[in-house]
Parts: structure tokens; C-alpha cells; sequence
């Protein structure tokens, strides 16, 4: 599904994690509730595939009005509960159902100084890593950050990129058993609600819960323009 044109690329991209965690404890009730790691990579799974924050926030709220209507006692404790109302609203919209509102385009939320940052402290762990030619696109771009911070949407391509390849590195210094560790916890982690997904939603996921684990455990920092902060 491939996401509709945003005028507001820096808004909505920088706010969809944040938004999307935000609108899930409102819609829980309560602001003390913290995403797992599977809700996290389950958002990052919304955001590659294209799914238009509204999308999200409208499935949300439709998936907790069908657990009120059901007067369930056992809380939703996991943002995975949502998936099929959300996927469905992103259908809908996509088929021109509803339109997402426009924001005004506004600037990027982080500074020339900020940006070259955090550029240059991830090419210093990756260089710790002994990883030198990662580390050195790295500084590049560091240096080249004025530049980059007028095209915020290519930079983030280059660091997709990056970060790929980086976690192919990653993934190849980790031991069976530490795998096999995060394997274990992916699994128990989806077990509840691996019959209210598709092949290709579960395929994706999967893929994004050990990414994430295996950079965690590899001392590792995401590349993505999200995670600067």
C-alpha cells in the first residue's frame, strides 16, 4: 500500500510514533501504559508499509469501541489488538473512502547542529563496531548536514540504507544462542494475537521485532531521523 502525497512530509513523519502512542493510552485511559517492544516495531511496520497515521488513529478508536461494545473484562494491553480495524481504515482510505487531512509544512524539528550530531555519534559506535566503511558514510553525511538538512526525506533513503547494511552486520557477530533468545521472546510476545494477522503482517513484524533486538543487544542506535531525540 503506498502512502498518499503529505505536504507535511517533516510533521507527520517525526510525529507518527508519538501520535500513534499518544492516541493508544487516551483510547486505553490511561497515560502511565508504556508500548512493548512488540508495539513499537508493530507502529515502524505502519509507518514502512505506508499507513497513513489517520488510518491508525481512526483504527484505534474502533478497536477499543468494539471492546466496550463487547464488555470484555480483560484489558487491551497491547497495541497489536488494533491491527485489523487499523489496516482496514488504511483500506478504506485508500480507496478514497476518506480523505486525510492536510497540515501546514513546517520545518524540520531539529537543528543543523542536532542533526550533524546525531549523525556523528552513530558513525563513532559503528567505528567502535570496526566497521569503518559504515562509519565513514556516516561522517560524510555528518559533514555534508547543512545540505542534508534541506533534504530530510533523501537523507532519510541514505540511512535506510545505512542501517540495513548495519544490521546485516549485526545480525552476523550475534551467537545462535542470542538469536535464538530473541526468537523465543518474539514468539511469546505474538503468540496472542498471531490469528488476528496476515501472513504478510506477521512476515513484517517478525522482521521489525528482531531488527530491533538485535541492535539492542549489539549496543546499536537506529539510524532513522526519528530516533535523533
Amino acid at each position: 500500500m503506498s502512502a498518499p502525497e503529505e505536504p507535511d512530509w517533516p510533521t507527520n513523519y517525526f510525529n507518527y510514533f508519538t501520535e500513534i502512542e499518544e492516541h493508544f493510552q487516551r483510547a486505553r485511559g490511561t497515560s502511565l501504559f508504556l508500548l512493548s517492544p512488540l508495539d513499537w516495531a508493530l507502529i515502524e511496520t505502519w509507518k514502512n508499509g505506508g499507513i497513513p497515521l489517520e488510518a491508525v488513529r481512526r483504527g484505534i478508536e474502533r478497536a477499543f469501541e468494539k471492546w466496550k461494545a463487547s464488555k470484555r473484562r480483560q484489558a487491551v494491553n497491547s497495541l497489536a489488538y488494533c491491527t485489523q480495524a487499523v489496516i482496514e481504515e488504511a483500506e478504506i482510505m485508500a480507496k478514497g473512502g476518506v480523505s486525510q487531512p492536510a497540515a501546514p509544512v513546517v520545518e524540520a524539528p531539529f537543528s543543523v547542529e542536532e542533526l550533524q550530531a546525531h549523525l556523528s555519534s552513530n558513525a563513532s559506535l559503528l567505528a567502535a563496531k570496526g566497521w569503518a566503511d559504515l562509519a565513514a558514510s556516516l561522517n560524510k553525511l555528518a559533514a555534508e548536514a547543512s545540505q542534508h538538512h534541506q533534504a530530510l526525506e533523501e537523507l532519510e533513503l541514505r540511512l535506510t540504507v545505512i542501517e540495513e547494511k548495519m544490521l546485516a552486520e549485526a545480525r552476523a557477530v550475534q551467537s545462535e544462542e542470542q538469536l535464538l533468545k530473541v526468537r523465543r521472546e518474539m514468539e511469546h510476545s505474538l503468540r496472542p494475537y498471531r490469528g488476528k494477522m496476515t501472513a504478510d503482517q506477521l512476515s513484517r513484524l517478525e522482521r521489525q521485532f528482531v531488527d530491533r533486538a538485535v541492535l539492542e543487544q549489539a549496543g546499536l542506535r537506529r539510524l532513522s531521523l526519528f530516533y535523533l531525540h
